[in-house]
């Protein structure tokens, strides 16, 4: 399976979670030096773009978030990409509290601390910017926590976030959590199903995207409540392929393609488009966007999806 999944050298400062950590406390994080962000700015009216949501992930411990304002369609001048996606935060675990906890590395620190010129340049060009939560290997997991108070906390960390740094969402992305490390417990049916009620109540207008993988996408039901519904995206984890992710949200919801830039082939990631188009689905998912000029990688799908060569601008 690891042969499809994310190429992602995101060995990602999981490793450095020996690093002095950030950790939660009700509503802020102990030891954080960010003033509240200030309130975002209405955003420009991007010009209108006909077709699928495009979605890039950048990885923030060597890209900058900016690359993904940078293309734009040759035909009419939108946006290429709707949503970047900040990879990634991470879900930890005090050991002391026996807790979970939001941490950010380095890298994802300095994007939030900067977020005047990181986060909302993509946002007043009407691009959503949304901050992805991964495991970090301490066995705390979106599918583990004890206690719907225990998941509901968390959801605070993460609503919190959302609101001082200005930011348009939350990913989930149930990986490398190892499950039952730090006597921890294995993935239970509730879990998810707490935290992700407990997220969108908190924050009702904002995106909650769906990386479909690990235990916690396979447990979107418990006790009559099912929380498919409370995404607004769920796309395929497995880049230059096709699969539907197994959620009950329609198409316009849903990306069964998933695309590596600059290693995902450009007659694959055509392919993959057209069939995106085809088969009406409405979100085009890809990775790993870094600071060169990729517009051949870029174009190869715009074309299908938008029927337009990207254009890139440094």
């Amino acid at each position: 399976m690891f042969s499809l999944l994310r190429s992602r050298a995101r060995t990602v400062a999981l490793a450095l979670s020996a690093v002095a950590a950030l950790a939660f406390g009700a509503t802020a994080t102990s030891g954080a030096t960010a003033a509240p962000a200030p309130e975002k700015a209405a955003p420009a009216p991007a010009p209108a773009k006909q077709g699928p949501t495009s979605v890039a992930y950048v990885e923030v411990n060597d890209n900058s978030m900016l690359n993904v304002g940078k293309y734009t369609l040759a035909n009419g001048g939108g946006n290429v990409f709707d949503v970047a996606v900040i990879f990634a935060a991470n879900i930890n675990y005090d050991t002391s509290k026996k807790s979970a906890y939001l941490y950010f590395n380095e890298n994802v620190q300095r994007v939030l601390d900067n977020a005047a010129t990181q986060i909302r340049p993509l946002q007043q060009k009407g691009i959503k910017v949304v901050l992805s939560v991964l495991g970090n290997h301490q066995g705390a997991g979106f599918a583990n926590f004890p206690s719907q108070q225990a998941a509901s906390a968390f959801a605070k960390q993460l609503s919190d976030t959302v609101t001082k740094y200005g930011l348009d969402g939350i990913d989930f992305d149930d990986e490398y959590a190892e499950y039952g490390n730090n006597g921890t417990g294995q993935p239970n049916d509730s879990s998810f199903v707490h935290l992700v009620t407990a997220l969108r109540a908190n924050m009702p207008g904002k995106i909650i995207s769906l990386y479909n993988i690990g235990p916690a996408a396979s447990r979107l039901s418990y006790g009559g409540v099912d929380v498919s519904s409370k995404f607004d995206y769920a796309w395929n984890p497995y880049y230059g392929t096709w699969q539907v992710p197994g959620i009950d949200l329609p198409k316009s919801k849903l990306s069964p393609a998933a695309v590596e830039i600059g290693r995902t082939s450009q007659s694959t990631a055509a392919d993959l488009a057209r069939r995106t188009v085809s088969e009406g689905y409405g979100v085009y998912l890809t990775y790993n966007l870094d600071g060169a000029d990729r517009s051949a990688d870029v174009s190869a799908f715009t074309r299908e999806l938008y029927g337009s060569d990207a254009v890139y601008k440094p």
